[in-house]
């Protein structure tokens, strides 16, 4: 795991493009403590930062060079399945010459597969990933992420410059674009307490998409799609009995498992004591020759604590179980230094930075998650909500005139649920796509325009995303929600926080739920084999009899602070300080922030402190880089 920088530019002479690129490098330094490397030739210039995980030797650092002298890449990622591949590679195939290995890194196997292959050879890769490997015959740049975007990369491509970046903050140092807020990006950030890729909240920089890869030549770049969630499109598997299922599950993700325990380094794994951070430590503990090296952050008020059943599952599997003890003010100090390492701001984030940074200090450097758990197996209320919905289809034979005014009886409420129910009741037609945008909001859109000052708003990404997936919501309805939350809030809330949390302090974290082979069938599979009449029931049944039943049983929980409190008392002055930032600003009514700030100060039920919250953490951001104020 590690960070990548990159800049191509035909009129930056050779002394400033080496300077910009050591800087983007510095820059990117907490993700790579290993080693540092850059190599330029012909206004090509690419540097590596390195966390080194598979071979340690410093004949895998980077930038690599293929044996040819002919290829140069720069890597950040795992792929999982290198050592089938470097078997297949050095074999000779239909007058493809066997590859010659120097080293024991997957970062050789990608250039080897890339030079027998090219482009397809993405197909073959199961890993998480984002690279760049540059052709110097060729002239030709060939940037690619992988296929659930796991592993970022950012881009700019202004004044023939194209710059790209593992960080934004990297991209930034060299002065080649300006810091501006996005305009759209901006209202996205607003309603949804985040940016939705391609977008970033930077105007002029922008995010690779999961599945694509990008070919810069000529002053050109080109950007193709190998991988779509979209097209991923549901197969009616009714002939398939539900043991059958399971079995398939328990098989996927058995094999997912197993394929991120490979490291040179020591490892362990996330436990909250949950269905999925347990599932994992279970199959990690029936699969590893040695003990697991569990880790629960834990605290005495038993509020916030989920030692009881973090324990449980550790006592069941014999792992070195660690509990990390803090208390709840170790948290809020731990405040600075989490939103110092965001790359780009959001609404959550410090819970993954206290765990890994308490992880990290406890000498491990790999660690897996249960991350993606909840998307796959139906874990989140949206799930259950979207079946409601579907149950209630006979609401549309009413007039919408009527629905309506219904509405308006319903909102008098004046809560967050009662606003989104009348939302949702005036919408032209009742259905998924409707009712998923709004179940993701943090503002509506009177809100968003009145804190932005704006009369009309760009058209919904999240209701494009949505409208834009398979519509076979009679037997599929469960993985269009799973389609829905992948590609919004699990790409641009939790990956982008676990890896800007994670590898703030060097710590690289694997997510078994996200092997894309387990992602596909699940996907495939009917409603009526993941319906959550409890939680996660696909899951907890594919894996019978290894999870205790305490944990199966248990309520859903996660952290859950104080931050009502902290808002108002410790973190007052904080706030205050940040909205005034973004009061500030010409893009953002300076009004509006305050009534909203008063709201909340006053106990408005309509105005929580996540409400607010998000607009700090992009006031702190936008100060930290010194941005423009449009």
């Amino acid at each position: 795991m590690c960070g990548i920088n990159g800049i191509v530019s035909a009129g930056l002479p050779e002394q400033k493009g080496k300077e910009l690129l050591l800087q983007m490098n510095a820059c990117l330094s907490h993700r790579g403590p290993d080693a540092d490397g850059t190599w330029n030739a012909a206004n090509v210039f690419l540097g590596h930062r390195r966390l080194s995980i598979i071979d340690l030797s410093e004949s895998s650092n980077q930038p690599m060079v293929s044996n040819d002298g002919r290829y140069v890449i720069i890597y950040n990622g795992e792929l999982y399945n290198y050592k089938e591949l470097k078997f297949e590679l050095q074999r000779s195939m239909q007058g493809s010459m066997p590859y010659v290995f120097r080293t024991a890194s997957d970062t050789e196997v990608v250039i080897a597969a890339y030079i027998r292959w090219g482009k397809e050879c993405l197909e073959k890769f199961n890993g998480m990933f984002a690279f760049a490997l540059y052709d110097t015959v060729e002239k030709e740049l060939f940037i690619a992420r992988d296929r659930l975007g796991i592993k970022p990369l950012y881009y700019t491509n202004e004044n023939n410059h194209f710059v790209f970046s593992s960080e934004i903050r990297a991209i930034l140092k060299t002065g080649l674009v300006e810091k501006r807020t996005d305009e759209n990006a901006l209202v996205q950030y607003v309603q949804y307490q985040t940016v939705h890729a391609p977008l970033t909240i930077v105007k002029d920089v922008y995010m690779l998409m999961p599945g694509h890869y990008c070919v810069y030549k000529n002053n050109s770049k080109e950007i193709t799609c190998y991988w779509d969630l979209k097209k991923k499109a549901p197969e009616t598997k009714d002939q398939t009995t539900y043991a059958d299922v399971c079995k398939n599950v328990n098989d996927l993700l058995h094999k997912a498992v197993e394929r991120r325990l490979v490291a040179d380094v020591p490892f362990g794994a996330f436990l909250s004591g949950g269905i999925d951070s347990s599932a994992i430590v279970g199959i990690m503990s029936g699969t590893s020759s040695e003990k697991v090296n569990t880790f629960s952050v834990t605290f005495d008020e038993k509020d916030f604590s989920e030692e009881a059943y973090s324990d449980i599952v550790a006592k069941k599997f014999n792992t070195q179980h660690h509990n990390i003890r803090l208390q709840v003010s170790d948290f809020l100090n731990e405040l600075p230094e989490s939103l110092d390492a965001m790359d780009h701001p959001g609404g959550d984030g410090a819970n993954s930075y206290v765990v890994s940074k308490a992880t990290k200090k406890a000498g491990i450097t790999m660690a897996l998650s249960g991350l993606g758990g909840d998307e796959l197996f139906c874990g989140y209320d949206v799930f259950n909500r979207a079946l409601e919905i579907k149950k209630k289809q006979w609401l549309n034979l009413v007039p919408r005139m009527f629905r309506i005014a219904g509405a308006g009886i319903v909102d008098r409420k004046k809560t967050i649920a009662s606003g989104k129910t009348a939302a949702f009741l005036s919408k032209p037609i009742l259905n998924f796509d409707y009712f998923y945008p709004l179940s993701r909001e943090v503002y509506n859109d009177t809100q968003v325009q009145m804190l932005t000052g704006r009369n009309t708003l760009p058209f919904n990404e999240v209701y494009k995303t949505v409208r834009l997936l398979p519509t076979d919501e009679k037997n599929h309805l469960l993985s269009k929600c799973s389609q829905a939350e992948i590609s919004t809030y699990m790409q641009n809330v939790l990956l982008r926080d676990a890896d800007q949390m994670s590898m703030a302090v060097a710590l690289e974290v694997r997510v078994p739920f996200l092997d894309y082979t387990l992602v596909e069938y699940v996907l495939g599979l009917p409603d009526k084999h993941k319906i959550p009449v409890t939680p996660k029931k696909l899951l907890t049944d594919s894996l019978a009899g290894l999870l205790p039943t305490e944990i199966v049983d248990r309520k859903k929980m996660g952290f859950v602070f104080p931050w009502k409190h902290w808002l108002k008392n410790e973190l007052k002055t904080f706030c205050e300080e940040q909205l005034h930032e973004l009061q500030k600003r010409s893009d953002l009514n300076e009004k509006y922030v305050d009534a909203l700030w008063s709201r909340f100060l006053n106990d408005d039920p309509q105005i929580t402190w996540s409400r607010i919250w998000h607009l700090v953490v992009l006031g702190h951001w936008l100060k930290k880089l010194d941005f423009v104020k449009s």
